[in-house]
C-alpha cells in the first residue's frame, strides 16, 4: 500500500442510546467518497475505538469494508494496551479483509524503545499484515521516535508513520533520514501544508470527515504545483483547526458532519456533548472554511 492522498480518520456515529448508528456511518462514508477522498483509516482515535468492545470494532470494520466495496484503500486501527490484545485485534482485522493496520504504542504501559520494537515485531510475527506506525505521544504517553523507525526502515511490511507529535522538525527528520523507506503521513492537521512540502505523501485527517471537499481541493492544488492556491485553502481552514484543538475534538468532528449535511451522531461517555457556545464557535469557524 502506498500512503497517498487524503485519508479521513473516520468517526463512528452513535445514536442517543449509545448504539452504533450504521445508517449514519454509511452516509458519512458515502459523502466523503463522493467528495473525492483517497482512502480511510477506520477505528482510530476519531472513531472512538477505546470506547468499544472487540465485537463492536469488528462490526464497524466489516460494515465499512462492505460499504466501500474496494473503491479506495482501507487501513484498520487495531490498537490496545497490551501486545496480546493488539495481536488478537489485528488478526481479526486481517480475517475481515484488512491488509494494513495503523498502530501506535500501547497506551498506558509507557513502553521503552526496546519494548516498542519488541511489541511491533511480535505483531508482525503473529499477523500477516502491513503496519503503519502512529506517533501520538499526547495520547499514548510515549514517542514512537527515530530509534523505533530505524529498527524497521528495511522491513517492507512497515509502510510508514502517521506523525502526530505536532513537531514539524520530526517530519523533516523522517524524510531526510529514511526517504521512501518510511512513508510520511501528516497527522498534525494544522501543519499539513508544511508536511507535504517536506515530503509527506498523505494526510490521515480527522477534519476530512466534514471538510473533505476543501481538503481534497487543497491536496489537488499542491499536487499540481499550485502552492499559492494550496496556501489559500489551508489558511481558510485554520479557524476550524484551532477550534478543534481547543477542546472536544471528536465532538466537534461530529458536529462538523451535521453542519456539512450528514449525521455525525453522539459520542460515548466519558465524552460530553458540546455546549451551545461551543456549537456557535464551531459553526462560525466552519462557515469560513466552507466558503473557500
Amino acid at each position: 500500500m502506498k500512503l497517498e492522498g487524503i485519508l479521513p480518520a473516520l468517526i463512528t456515529p452513535f445514536d442517543n442510546q449509545g448504539n452504533i448508528d450504521f445508517v449514519a456511518l454509511e452516509k458519512v462514508v458515502e459523502k466523503q467518497l463522493a467528495d473525492g477522498v483517497h482512502g480511510f483509516a477506520v477505528m482510530g482515535t476519531s472513531g472512538e475505538y477505546y470506547a468499544m468492545n472487540h465485537d463492536e470494532r469488528a462490526q464497524v470494520l466489516t460494515f465499512v469494508k462492505k460499504v466501500v466495496g474496494g473503491r479506495v484503500p482501507l487501513m484498520a486501527g487495531t490498537n490496545a494496551s497490551s501486545t496480546r490484545e493488539v495481536i488478537e485485534l489485528t488478526n481479526k482485522a486481517k480475517e475481515l479483509g484488512y491488509d494494513n493496520v495503523l498502530l501506535s504504542a500501547p497506551f498506558y504501559a509507557l513502553p521503552s524503545n526496546e519494548e516498542m520494537i519488541a511489541h511491533f515485531n511480535a505483531v508482525l510475527d503473529a499477523c500477516d499484515v502491513n503496519i503503519v506506525l502512529y506517533n501520538y505521544p499526547i495520547r499514548a504517553g510515549v514517542d514512537v521516535g527515530m530509534e523505533v523507525m530505524e529498527a524497521f526502515q528495511d522491513n517492507a511490511r512497515v509502510l510508514g508513520i502517521k506523525e502526530s507529535s505536532g513537531d514539524l522538525l520530526r517530519a523533516m527528520d523522517i524524510t531526510s533520514t529514511f526517504g521512501s523507506k518510511i512513508q510520511l503521513s501528516c497527522g498534525s492537521d494544522d501543519q499539513a501544508l508544511d508536511f507535504f512540502i517536506w515530503g509527506a505523501t498523505s494526510w490521515v485527517c480527522g477534519p476530512a470527515n466534514f471538510l473533505a471537499p476543501q481538503i481534497v481541493r487543497f491536496y489537488n492544488a499542491f499536487q499540481a504545483g499550485n502552492l499559492q492556491e494550496a496556501q489559500r485553502i489551508i489558511k481558510a481552514l485554520f479557524p476550524v483547526m484551532q477550534c478543534l484543538e481547543e477542546s472536544k475534538f471528536i465532538q466537534k468532528l461530529k458536529y462538523g458532519c451535521e453542519l456539512a449535511g450528514v449525521p455525525g451522531g453522539a459520542c460515548r461517555a466519558p465524552l460530553l456533548p458540546l455546549t451551545e457556545q461551543e456549537k456557535v464557535d464551531m459553526k462560525a469557524a466552519f462557515a469560513i472554511a466552507e466558503a473557500v
